[in-house]
């Protein structure tokens, strides 16, 4: 089956004999399974890089590295954003280091050579000594770009994945009414390495039933309102804040002093609203702030957190000090979750663990195991095939 063909078949309609049973624990630490999993799934994904408002003028630039590329995002002065690998096409020189910065004209270390922010070579140190070089032919290579509500995606090979836009389709109107596009960075990015794989974090993320077992912070503050919804290529989770005498402090806090959002609706005001997008990123969407977590995969046991919040501006000291509250919330939210993964990850180590039985609420976990089975067969064994078996996967 060819690669595109498996994109177009993919339906959560789509009977699947493997539906009641996980991913195996082969696919979370094998190398091999890694090395497809990145051609068939990542490389033809869509990745998020930053907000419109953190590239402004001409020049302005973001980074992102994954799948043994770096991608640099840039504003032309001509106002439009682009997406190019950052790759300089003399000698692969990298022609940006860091997360961001701000360039009139992009500059090789190495040997000079000078991009426009547009991409067009324009100088060449020595030019006569290339005497088949075309400028016009060697310009910066161009990356696919999608902007959605104000946040910018790259996609290094799109081939038939749908784009953010139709992913995030179902939701829209719900999206719209937070002005996601008018908000600000509220901070630097936040690298964050795990010793995990990449699934394994976006598992925990779409989990359901563990939040009354690991998260009592959370369950104390949404107590039983915590649903989930899984809608083709990106899963719907929310929970409501509700009252209750054993929350703590800053549980309390944060559900009594809310203040008004004069654009959102009532019920937004108290609900912590989740969604996770094919295959490795979710936006945290709250009144009084939101921010967008991506899980990097490194390799088959290691895999880079990107993460940064966002706000609309707001100088009202009760809103600042319900921004704290929800930050002190969810720093214990991400510490329970981080020793999650990692107990986890060490178990998939195990060679006694197969696959393991989904509950049919389990509707998210559901949704992507049916994906990655599409896209990589092999993952419906239970036990790693012998070495080499890639070589002869179905394509």
């Amino acid at each position: 089956m060819k690669l595109n063909q498996a994109f177009a078949e993919i339906s959560d309609s789509d009977i699947d004999p493997d539906a009641d049973f996980s991913l195996p624990g082969w696919i979370y630490r094998d190398r091999e399974f890694f090395d497809l999993e990145m051609e068939r799934v990542i490389r033809p994904s869509w990745q998020i890089v930053c907000h419109v408002n953190e590239v402004p003028g001409p020049g302005d630039y973001r980074t992102i590295e994954y799948c043994d590329e770096s991608v640099v995002v840039i504003r032309g002065d001509d106002g439009m954003v682009r997406a190019f690998t950052n790759v300089c096409r003399h000698r692969a020189m990298r022609l940006v280091e860091g997360p961001g910065g701000c360039a009139k004209k992009l500059v090789c270390p190495y040997h000079a050579w000078t991009y426009d922010n547009d991409g067009r070579l324009t100088g060449v140190p020595m030019k006569s000594e290339y005497p088949s070089l075309k400028l016009e032919e060697n310009g910066l290579v161009p990356v696919a770009l999608e902007i959605w509500h104000g946040f910018i995606f790259v996609n290094l090979a799109p081939a038939g994945f749908p784009s953010v836009t139709e992913m995030m389709s179902p939701f829209e109107a719900e999206v719209s009414q937070y002005r996601f596009e008018d908000m600000q960075p509220m901070g630097a990015i936040r690298h964050r390495p795990r010793g995990v794989n990449w699934k394994n974090v976006g598992d925990n993320y779409s989990d359901n039933l563990h939040i009354p077992v690991a998260h009592d912070g959370l369950s104390r503050l949404v107590g039983k309102s915590y649903r989930i919804e899984a809608h083709g290529w990106a899963d719907r989770l929310t929970g409501d804040v509700v009252k209750n005498e054993k929350q703590n402090f800053w549980e309390k806090f944060y559900g009594a002093h809310m203040p008004c959002v004069e654009h959102l609706p009532e019920e937004a005001h108290g609900r912590w609203l989740y969604y996770k997008l094919w295959p490795n990123m979710a936006f945290d969407i709250y009144a009084d702030q939101i921010d967008f977590m991506q899980w990097l995969p490194v390799s088959p046991t290691e895999c880079l957190l990107r993460e940064v919040a966002y706000a609309l501006p707001d100088s009202r000291r009760e809103m600042k000090l319900v921004r704290y509250a929800n930050w002190r919330i969810n720093r214990v939210v991400n510490a329970e979750d981080t020793w999650l993964i990692s107990q986890v990850q060490q178990g998939m180590a195990s060679k006694s663990y197969g696959t393991g039985p989904i509950a049919t609420s389990e509707v998210c976990l559901r949704s992507f195991a049916r994906k990655i089975r599409a896209l990589i067969p092999e993952a419906r064994q239970p036990f790693a095939p012998g070495p080499g078996w890639s070589g002869r996967a179905t394509n």
